[in-house]
């Protein structure tokens, strides 16, 4: 188990060039007013993914190919270590209290994972990346954002992170795409299953997008060996401030090639999939 308490408030900051820290520290800003105004009811539609068809993943669709843009997202080589230790270092340590951490030694070191948290707050996207992130694992993450997410400067700054844009209403092919291309590249991919914040303690039902997404790539490559990593985040004030304590819980990864049973539907195979995912997220509660 890891366990940390940081003095509070911290001087971390000083250590880092302001020209540098602005943009991340602006994203923390906004994520700080984002918990003070929005969390207070459940997100809709905050970083979910809907059911991709296997028509639109592999390209049998309506759209023409010229239509279809590619995604522009990239882990930067000059920013990510930068930012992963302004993060660990500064950001995740300064705003909350104890932070606990349990099952790292679950989590993958190579080949194709979907990280799939609870989402209990907007600091989620922050909390994931201390816990799994490449100083744990040797592994930056790819994150699944809402589309309204990714303007301006936080934009900009969350694909130079891996980040890369989703339309939960209206998910563009190249998104769904991308996602297939990130795990047969063998990375690590996150998506929140239950497709929005809640405050409670309660599993809700989760979407079957990313089951789906799962199988796709499985079943495209028998051989790519996905796998799915069930994890609890927990904070002990339903809406995090200052000092808040953090609690994450890693769960035994499903290894997304036993769902690919012969003479069975996509849909089923997403339907079990997304059961075992749902028992194993609630067994970390």
């Amino acid at each position: 188990m890891f366990s940390q308490k940081f003095p509070h408030p911290s001087t971390r900051f000083v250590q880092f060039p302001v020209v540098l820290t602005q943009p991340i520290l602006s994203m923390f800003s906004s994520i700080v007013k984002q918990t003070n105004v929005k969390d207070y009811t459940e997100v809709k539609h905050s970083h979910s993914l809907v059911e991709p068809s296997s028509q639109a993943i592999h390209g049998k669709n309506s759209q023409s190919p010229r239509a279809i843009s590619p995604i522009q997202s990239c882990i930067s080589p000059w920013l990510t270590p930068i930012a992963y230790p302004l993060l660990r270092h500064g950001v995740v340590p300064t705003f909350f209290g104890d932070i606990k951490i349990t099952g790292q030694e679950n989590i993958p070191l190579r080949g194709p994972v979907i990280l799939a948290p609870t989402h209990r707050s907007r600091w989620d996207s922050l909390i994931l990346p201390y816990a799994t992130g490449r100083h744990v694992t040797g592994r930056d993450l790819r994150f699944m954002v809402t589309a309204d997410e990714m303007n301006g400067l936080q934009g900009w700054f969350i694909r130079q992170l891996g980040g890369f844009p989703i339309n939960p209403r209206q998910p563009a092919i190249a998104s769904l795409r991308l996602g297939m291309e990130i795990l047969r590249k063998q990375e690590m991919m996150v998506i929140f299953p239950e497709g929005a914040i809640f405050r409670d303690r309660h599993i809700h039902p989760l979407r079957p997008g990313l089951s789906r997404l799962a199988i796709q790539a499985e079943t495209s490559n028998p051989s790519l060996g996905v796998k799915i990593v069930p994890i609890d985040l927990h904070y002990c004030d339903p809406i995090p401030s200052w000092g808040t304590d953090v609690q994450i819980k890693i769960g035994h990864p499903l290894c997304v090639r036993d769902y690919c049973l012969p003479h069975t539907s996509l849909k089923a195979r997403a339907k079990n999939l997304t059961v075992s995912l749902t028992q194993a997220l609630e067994d970390l509660l």
